[in-house]
């Protein structure tokens, strides 16, 4: 496997050449993030990127994390046909310069989703946590200011208005427009040499009565299905899908292991139904067995992209909550011993 990191671009406060100190990490998972979402990324804005990562630390673009997809898209709304042209474009342009994968989510409306950016351990550290009670309590006439998992500020009359267009999107009709956005996009990412790789739904549940579609296994295998070709496939997180306890996540590793283009390890510790807490990467610490996973990945003989996910903050570290340096570096490491330990590694 190809160990990597996230990294923000050039807002992010961790140095790229800080990155490249954890041993075993050679990939950068990144985006072009100041593009708007449904505009081309063009192959000169690319390549400032790569060429960002490859001259300051020796590191390589393994991921795109996320190239967007418009809500006009997963609405049905008549812009798309033109949306999913520009977004074919930037997966040729991505082609192009060399990056292999692709993730991107289709959760309506709003992205990964948490209560409380900095919940206080014994130890003085701090993670990400949802609670379900918390987020049916939610007043939305606030917009998102109380939301953690936004990655932006939206007024509440913007809110509204979003979530009114989302009134008559049922799951079926979601499902729909994901079937539509594939067929038109696997068939360019193809021809382009980039892997799709879907991103479950975080948490894997409906919040604020908006359908979500990519929860569980079965899930899975109908977007598999929708095109069947290599490159449509998934990133499969642990962490999302590990919310649910219902998930098997070694016997579904194994299920789909040929179509798994991007690992995510993350561990949670549920609290109660629809709650739970992240916590450091090994297995003692959460209900998420990440020997058996990475056991999972030997068996079906993973050789992608894999990279820590959310982190605690620890030894007073500030910055993007559950995306500082230390605890990811540590998750890191861990994972290459598992890795090593199950008898992959390369010298």
């Amino acid at each position: 496997m190809l160990l990597s990191l996230r990294w923000y671009g050039s807002s992010d406060p961790i140095p790229l050449q800080y990155i490249r100190q954890i041993p075993m990490v050679t990939g950068i998972v990144t985006a072009c993030y100041d593009i708007p979402v449904g505009e081309v990324w063009t192959l000169e804005r690319i390549h400032r990127t790569v060429n960002e990562i490859e001259t300051a630390a020796a590191l390589t673009w393994s991921v795109v994390e996320s190239l967007n997809v418009h809500e006009d898209i997963k609405l049905g709304r008549p812009t798309r046909d033109r949306l999913i042209d520009q977004y074919c474009e930037s997966l040729g342009n991505l082609g192009a310069a060399g990056i292999p994968v692709v993730c991107y989510n289709f959760m309506p409306a709003f992205d990964w989703m948490r209560t409380d950016l900095a919940r206080p351990a014994p130890d003085g550290s701090t993670s990400l946590s949802y609670d379900d009670a918390a987020i049916r309590a939610y007043d939305l006439t606030r917009g998102t200011e109380g939301l953690p998992g936004w990655g932006r500020t939206v007024s509440a009359s913007e809110l509204s208005a979003l979530l009114g267009a989302y009134s008559s999107v049922s799951e079926d009709i979601l499902w729909d427009h994901l079937a539509y956005f594939l067929e038109r996009v696997i068939p360019a990412a193809t021809e382009a040499g980039v892997k799709m790789a879907i991103h479950p739904d975080d948490p894997p549940w409906t919040i604020f009565g908006l359908p979500r579609i990519v929860t569980d296994r079965d899930s899975l295998a109908r977007i598999l299905s929708i095109v069947d070709e290599p490159a449509n496939g998934l990133t499969f997180c642990s962490g999302s899908l590990g919310a649910d306890p219902s998930n098997d996540l070694p016997a579904m590793i194994r299920e789909f292991g040929s179509r798994i283009h991007f690992a995510h390890c993350r561990n949670v510790k549920r609290t109660g139904e629809r709650s739970f807490h992240e916590v450091a990467h090994p297995s003692v610490l959460g209900d998420v067995d990440m020997k058996e996973v990475m056991r999972a990945y030997r068996d079906v003989g993973f050789t992608g992209p894999m990279r820590p996910d959310h982190g605690r903050m620890i030894w007073g570290e500030t910055g993007h909550p559950g995306y500082g340096l230390y605890d990811r570096a540590l998750g890191a490491t861990y994972l290459y011993g598992l890795w090593e330990g199950l008898g992959n590694a390369e010298r």
